[in-house]
């Protein structure tokens, strides 16, 4: 790589992007305007954001005299608030005494005050019992009585006196936002009554006040001393800022450096120059992060800035801590990297401007989750979490933000890891899409469906299109996330294998045989029927005892990285529990025979097939296993599937058959079955099973290391027998082979 050349292509992109003044605009006018107006709104927006009164219907309170006060001067006693100025905030209305008469031609006063709630008349109400000061009364003399007589129980003064005093009630409606803050007030309101109430009895009864509330809970914030005071407020803030500043700052550029250079049409200028693919990628790749990292650091100054004007006078606002600027400016580096390259690939597959500015919405959809993931309650930094990309970055920002630095030094290797991996595959597939002339030089064209389908039907090929195999796995996701709300749970081994026959051959096969037919010319090609040579078959059984043990670990390792919920162990063992009335063969068949055939049928079959045509064997197995792993509905079998499904794919493509697949498939699934009905009572009776493995609570067993260490090594070794063999290529991976060796000739 010629660093020269890297420069001037550097220098040239800054020139270009300086001259465009919408993305000056956006990177250096923008967030030095948009955050002091949005200052300034804030001012002028914050009288409609105060609290509004709202009204309550007081019924039935005329008696409460003799009880510590509730109702002052028609509102709530200002010793029953914190904020003796909140008491403001209910409106009280009192209904109107009850005429003297026949008591059963009185209205329910109870069903008058709820229909007054639901017709929006009053926000809530507090309805008072009519007994229910006098039972109070009641309650509270006998409680004196028992304290002058020295009786054991209250009930013994006077055996006509019932103690059971009648609750109040509190009518409002969850339909009503207003209603629902009208209620929380008037809780907190009865709640202090009530313990007045309680102080006045204890009283009553001889007992001092002080022993409802014996002591006061003194607090300590030690944050003052450490300097992180308000850190955890900025902790969850600033990460996720830096992380959308940085993926919006490196799009727009990207979009105008590929897609903005085609419409201009100087892109064939320069890939006509002397300079290599590689070294136009890293010229416009580091134009872009430069603009990334600008975009991020001025709109988090300027939001910093206006945040300490606008909330300085804020008795609970503190600056974030000093150090978050370095922190910030250190993870900058890789995010605006691993950005840039995603950016850069997506811009380079656009056909203009225009359908480039379209991709910045499944973007934010794939990386804001992962952002917003660590704001999630009990997520924390561990092993597990620290793995996944972005949400690691952000866990370990949030980490040394808030001061706790030792425990970032000690998942800092794994997010770094995962970090750097996620950067080069980014710039691996940025290189790619501008090593690709179908790419860089596809026509615009509209895309209407009907005719996008009739095209399909008519220009039929052997294979799936990519489009069809992608379209066939999101198909199949979309169609078993509804499945899965329509169908009930199993209540037994026969309505559980109805449901896996129904969800093998509703959901996953007849969505992919249905599309072979249609989009395809040639069933046998796509779905691998073919004979494959007799020494894979006992080579695909041998590897599936082998990798067996490979899979118990990671598995037990997948667990303990990402627990397993309550609710979903719940229903994992009321599974189980169905499963162990059956007998194995049926389990077998349910578990391992049927989606053996109908998954690999899909996944391994149409799926794989379409994606053959990318022209790289890994990416097909790659993203086939991926849609495999996200058809399990959970998500630790979600990623043993994902891997199991790499082997598997693996095995078909080299093999050019489905069938060595599907043993694997059924082997794998067998001998996971045979697992869980292993027990300690198994081990006692084959001893030499207890060499091998050890059980577990609740059924199961787990391989020894030494073991699982034996056998990982020797399936690497025979997978390395099956990257032998000759396989049958597809026209695309045969044209990049030609390409990477150099003996392409237009």
């Amino acid at each position: 790589m010629n660093l020269s050349n890297v420069k001037l292509i550097l220098s040239r992109e800054i020139r270009d992007q300086l001259r465009d003044r919408r993305t000056l605009f956006m990177i250096f006018v923008l967030p030095l305007l948009l955050y002091p107006l949005l200052g300034m709104s804030f001012f002028q927006v914050s009288q409609f954001m105060q609290a509004q009164p709202t009204s309550v219907l007081i019924v039935g309170a005329k008696d409460l005299v003799d009880l510590p006060p509730l109702v002052q001067n028609r509102e709530f006693a200002r010793g029953l608030f914190a904020d003796s100025s909140k008491a403001r905030l209910l409106k009280l209305h009192f209904a109107p005494d009850e005429p003297a008469g026949n008591l059963n031609e009185m209205p329910d006063r109870c069903a008058e005050a709820r229909r007054a709630v639901q017709s929006g008349q009053y926000d809530a109400a507090l309805y008072f019992p009519d007994d229910f000061a006098n039972r109070l009364e009641d309650f509270r003399q006998a409680i004196e009585a028992r304290a002058e007589q020295g009786e054991q129980s209250p009930q013994q003064t006077d055996p006509k006196v019932s103690l059971l005093v009648p609750s109040p009630e509190i009518i409002y409606t969850t339909a009503n936002e207003k209603s629902q803050v009208a209620y929380s007030r008037l809780s907190g309101v009865l709640r202090r009554w009530t313990a007045e109430v309680g102080k006045t009895n204890l009283a009553a009864g001889g007992v001092p006040t002080s022993a409802a509330e014996p002591f006061d809970v003194q607090t300590a914030d030690v944050a003052g001393e450490t300097g992180y005071r308000g850190a955890a407020m900025w902790s969850k803030i600033l990460p996720v800022l830096l992380l959308i500043w940085a993926l919006t700052g490196a799009f727009y550029p990207a979009v105008d450096l590929c897609a903005g250079e085609k419409e201009r049409g100087t892109l064939e200028t320069l890939l006509s120059s002397p300079a290599e693919r590689s070294e136009i990628v890293l010229g416009k790749l580091l134009t872009i992060m430069l603009f990334s990292m600008i975009t991020a650091v001025l709109n988090l100054a300027s939001i910093g800035v206006t945040g300490w004007l606008v909330l300085g006078d804020l008795a609970e606002f503190r600056a974030p801590p000093a150090m978050a600027v370095l922190w910030l400016a250190i993870a900058l580096v890789p995010i605006s990297a691993m950005f840039s390259a995603l950016c850069l690939a997506l811009a380079a597959f656009a056909r203009s401007t225009k359908e480039g500015q379209y991709y910045l919405m499944p973007l934010l959809l794939v990386i804001m989750p992962l952002a917003i993931l660590p704001m999630a309650p009990g997520v924390e930094l561990n092993l597990g979490n620290s793995l996944i990309p972005v949400t690691g970055v952000v866990l370990l920002l949030r980490s040394v933000l808030e001061g706790g630095y030792l425990q970032a030094l000690q998942f800092l290797p794994g997010v770094v890891a995962v970090t750097l991996a996620a950067c080069l595959l980014s710039i691996r597939w940025a290189v790619d899409q501008f090593n690709s002339e179908s790419v860089l030089f596809r026509e615009s064209e509209r895309l209407e469906m009907g005719l996008w389908l009739r095209r399909l039907v008519r220009d039929r090929q052997a294979t799936p299109t990519v489009a069809a195999a992608v379209f066939c796995g999101v198909m199949i996701l979309v169609v078993r996330f509804f499945m899965s709300f329509a169908l009930e749970s199993p209540e037994g081994f026969g309505d559980f294998a109805k449901l896996a026959v129904v969800t093998q051959l509703a959901v996953i096969a007849t969505p992919a045989l249905l599309m072979t037919i249609i989009f395809t010319n040639s069933p046998r090609r796509t779905l691998l029927l073919r004979c494959p040579a007799w020494r894979t078959i006992p080579a695909a059984v041998l590897l599936a005892v082998l990798l067996h043990p490979v899979a118990n670990a990671l598995q037990v390792v997948i667990t303990q990285l990402y627990p397993v919920s309550e609710e979903v162990r719940a229903a994992l063992e009321s599974a189980e529990k169905i499963l162990r009335t059956a007998p194995y063969w049926k389990i077998v068949l349910m578990i391992a025979v049927v989606p053996a055939i109908c998954e690999e049928l899909a996944f391994r079959g149409f799926i794989l097939s379409g994606f053959r045509h990318l022209g790289h064997k890994w990416r097909a197995i790659v993203y086939s296993a991926l849609f495999f792993g996200l058809a399990h509905a959970i998500l630790q079998q979600s990623l043993i599937a994902c891997l199991v499904g790499l082997v598997i794919g693996y095995l078909a493509v080299q093999s050019g058959s489905l069938l060595p697949g599907a043993i694997f498939h059924v082997l794998n699934n067998s001998l996971a079955v045979a697992n869980s009905r292993i027990t300690p009572e198994v081990l006692d009776r084959w001893p030499s099973l207890g060499t091998l493995a050890s059980a577990v609570d609740g059924g199961g067993c787990i391989y020894h290391w030494p073991v699982v260490g034996i056998c990982a090594f020797a399936g690497l070794v025979l997978l390395g027998w099956f990257a032998g063999l000759p396989y049958p290529k597809s026209a695309e991976e045969q044209l990049q082979e030609a390409i990477d060796r150099g003996l392409y000739e237009d």
